[in-house]
C-alpha cells in the first residue's frame, strides 16, 4: 500500500511538473508561434512584435518632427544672422559713403560744370559744382543709414512674431544692434551733411 501511494504521488508529481513546464513553455511562445485558446479551442497566431513596432513608430515619427522642428530652427537663425550682418554692412557704407555714391557725387559734379558759365559768380560755382556734389553724397549716406536701421529693427523684433520659446542667438543680437547703432549715427551725419551744418561749402566772400 505504501509503495502505491508513493508510486502515485510520484506520477502525481511528475504529472504537475509536466503541466508547469508546458504552462511555462505556452507563456514564453516565440513570436509567429500558434497557441490554443481555452475558451474557443481555436489556434490563434502570437505576434510578439506588435507593441515594438508599434513604438518603434511613435519613435520614428518623434524622430521625424524634431528633425523638422531642427531644420526649421536652422534655417530661421540663419536668415536672422544674415539680416544682422546686412544691416551693420550697411551701416559702414553709410559712414563711409560707398563707390555709389562716389558715383553720384562726381556725376552732380560734372553736370554743375557743364551747366554753370565761366562768368557766373564764385559762389555760384562753388554751389553748383562743390556744393549739390556734396549734398549728393549725404543723401545717398542717408539712404543706406535708413536702409541699415529698417533691417536691424527687423532682425531684432523677429522672434516676437516667431515661435515661442524659442530664443535667438546672441551674436545675432549683437551683430543687428551694430548694425542699429552704426544706421543711427551715419543718418545723423547724412541729415548734418545735407543741410550744410556739418563741412558747408566755404563761402566765396
Amino acid at each position: 500500500m505504501a509503495t502505491k501511494t508513493a508510486e502515485g504521488a510520484e506520477t502525481a508529481g511528475t504529472g504537475s511538473g509536466t503541466e508547469a513546464r508546458k504552462d511555462d513553455e505556452t507563456t514564453t511562445a516565440a513570436p509567429g508561434a500558434v497557441t490554443e485558446t481555452e475558451e474557443t479551442g481555436k489556434t490563434e497566431p502570437v505576434d510578439a512584435a506588435g507593441e515594438e513596432d508599434g513604438e518603434d513608430g511613435e519613435d520614428g515619427a518623434r524622430t521625424e518632427n524634431e528633425t523638422d522642428g531642427a531644420g526649421g530652427k536652422v534655417a530661421s537663425g540663419v536668415g536672422q544672422g544674415a539680416g544682422a550682418v546686412v544691416s551693420a554692412a550697411l551701416g559702414l557704407v553709410s559712414l563711409t559713403g560707398g563707390w555709389i555714391g562716389t558715383v553720384a557725387s562726381a556725376r552732380e559734379q560734372l553736370i554743375g560744370q557743364l551747366r554753370t558759365s565761366t562768368s557766373a559768380s564764385v559762389g555760384t560755382q562753388l554751389q553748383e559744382v562743390y556744393g549739390d556734389a556734396w549734398h549728393t553724397t549725404a543723401l545717398w549716406a542717408g539712404l543706406f543709414a535708413l536702409a541699415a536701421l529698417i533691417t536691424a529693427v527687423v532682425v531684432l523684433v523677429r522672434p516676437a512674431f516667431g515661435a515661442p520659446g524659442r530664443p535667438q542667438a546672441a551674436w545675432i543680437r549683437s551683430v543687428a544692434w551694430a548694425g542699429l547703432s552704426l544706421g543711427v549715427i551715419g543718418l545723423l551725419l547724412a541729415v548734418l551733411k545735407y543741410s550744410d551744418a556739418l563741412l558747408a561749402v566755404p563761402s566765396a566772400g
